[in-house]
């Protein structure tokens, strides 16, 4: 394979320290890779801004959408009832895990281009008193929309929900202060913001809350409970551990806390999507989401023209450095550029230049 940039939401482009971690093979026993563990659960915490008097963190194999659903299996108990605010195909996902685990839940649902009202979510829950939990998706990677974690954790606390907060493509990239929104639990995935590789998912959960999930898990693998209790005793996961991910993951929080943390990585960010989207506008691809509502993680672009082939573009692109994203809409024709991962200014006027020259006619 030629080496490529991915311009993808994750997994993403990692730096050259964070792959070199994956050159050594560690032993899921020994009491220096349990520290690795062990340190990578405590600075999850500070990067939340949760105290470990009152959150903990748990590590799980698997991707992200496995740690949604280890959540959604471990914490909802029977006669509970959850509310799915969604906007979009991860919200979705969530609706599908509830069937699949047999959840009452109710959806609020919008259009993908558009978040929710305030007052709609409230009438739902005042018309519906047996609703006991909350979950959103933060960022939906599916257009690139920013959901408003400070409106939906204000209504939790109002009305006294349990907040599960998805924020797989937030997490790192964006400042959440958990402990402050009163967030119960808040899932992210170990190749997103903090740039690590595909492998495992953590979960920022609410001591008191998490102590009350014992015995609900219907599935070994995916019981929360079990997995903290096991963790937490000195780091040592209950069943294998993709511990070549776990030394790297441990390596992107360094460099994250290098760079200036996350507001300093958000800032980076930003600017990569600004400079994205002012550019591409320019040559006449227009963005799917109004700019209020854009994430600086990754943006949607609708096809320029009738004409447009985005396998031909998608294709061209790639043979000169950079990997883009197929859309995932259904009602209109759209491909996602993200911003995120070891990018930085240069590459993305880089990439706005080949654009601007296949869309010039230069595609030899």
């Amino acid at each position: 394979m030629n080496e490529y940039k991915l311009l993808t939401p994750g997994p993403l482009t990692t730096s050259k320290k964070v792959k070199e971690q994956m050159l050594f093979d560690r032993c899921t026993w020994d009491d220096e890779y349990k520290a690795i563990t062990q340190k990578i659960r405590k600075q999850l915490l500070e990067i939340a801004g949760a105290s470990e008097e009152t959150y903990t963190s748990v590590l799980m194999q698997g991707s992200g959408s496995f740690g949604v659903e280890s959540i959604l299996n471990s914490v909802i108990n029977k006669g509970d009832k959850l509310l799915i605010v969604c906007n979009g195909a991860y919200g979705e996902r969530i609706i599908t895990m509830a069937k699949y685990i047999g959840i009452d839940y109710v959806n609020y649902h919008t259009e993908y281009d558009k978040i929710f009202e305030i007052d709609e979510i409230k009438d739902i829950l005042n018309k519906d008193k047996s609703i006991t939990h909350i979950v959103m998706v933060h960022c939906e990677t599916t257009t690139g929309i920013l959901n408003p974690i400070e409106d939906i954790a204000k209504i939790s606390k109002e009305y006294g929900k349990i907040l599960i907060i998805d924020a797989m493509s937030s997490f790192g990239g964006i400042p959440i202060d958990v402990q402050k929104l009163s967030i119960d639990y808040l899932i992210s995935s170990a190749n997103k913001c903090i740039q690590g590789v595909p492998g495992f998912c953590f979960v920022i959960a609410r001591r008191e809350k998490l102590l009350k999930c014992e015995g609900n898990s219907k599935s070994l693998c995916l019981d929360l409970y079990d997995q903290w209790k096991y963790m937490d005793n000195d780091g040592k996961w209950r069943f294998t551990s993709p511990t070549h991910v776990v030394a790297a993951f441990s390596k992107a929080i360094d460099e994250l806390i290098e760079e200036g943390g996350v507001l300093a990585r958000n800032e980076r960010y930003k600017n990569n999507n600004f400079i994205l989207r002012k550019m591409l506008k320019y040559m006449g691809f227009e963005p799917y989401i109004r700019e209020n509502l854009q994430s600086p993680i990754i943006t949607t672009f609708r096809f320029p023209n009738l004409e447009f082939d985005f396998n031909d573009f998608y294709n061209y692109v790639k043979k000169r450095g950079y990997v883009l994203y197929p859309g995932k809409l259904t009602e209109t024709d759209t491909f996602r550029i993200g911003n995120i991962g070891e990018i930085y200014e240069e590459d993305i006027k880089k990439l706005c230049g080949i654009i601007g020259d296949y869309m010039g006619g230069k595609k030899s």
